[in-house]
């Protein structure tokens, strides 16, 4: 199921959005299920350093399964400001809550021009049923 609240990238990272005390916009990231369900048996991540910048579409880390290597991308212009450490002892926890304790960074959004084009679930709902289509 893919959870309504969230918003997603093409690349099938999620973002939840919620503004800190200071009124600045937090993008919280993560992976979908759908694309942990295509990498299945992970055996690494590796995420930025808190303070990294990152930028839209740009990579931020990777992720690795017994099949390939792919990168993680950002959704959002911004500042990593927290880094989900316990999950790259704990991969496990991605595929068990990947929409809430899987997910792998915290960014302060410096641009927010960029949140035009992530999907809503409806929307993003339809790419993945096109993608299991194509994947036939």
């Amino acid at each position: 199921m893919i959870p309504e609240e969230l918003l997603y990238s093409r690349t099938h990272e999620w973002v939840r959005l919620e503004t800190d005390p200071a009124g600045a916009k937090i993008a919280t990231v993560g992976l979908s299920a759908f694309a942990l369900q295509q990498l299945t048996d992970l055996v690494y991540v590796d995420l930025p350093e808190v303070g990294s910048q990152v930028t839209a579409g740009e990579p931020l880390g990777e992720i690795e399964s017994v099949k390939a290597v792919s990168d993680l991308f950002s959704p959002v212009d911004g500042e990593i400001i927290e880094v989900n450490v316990e999950l790259t002892r704990r991969l496990d926890t991605l595929g068990s809550d990947p929409y809430q304790a899987g997910w792998f960074v915290k960014i302060r959004i410096t641009d927010e021009s960029g949140l035009a084009d992530l999907l809503d679930s409806a929307a993003y709902q339809k790419q993945c049923e096109a993608e299991s289509t194509d994947n036939r």
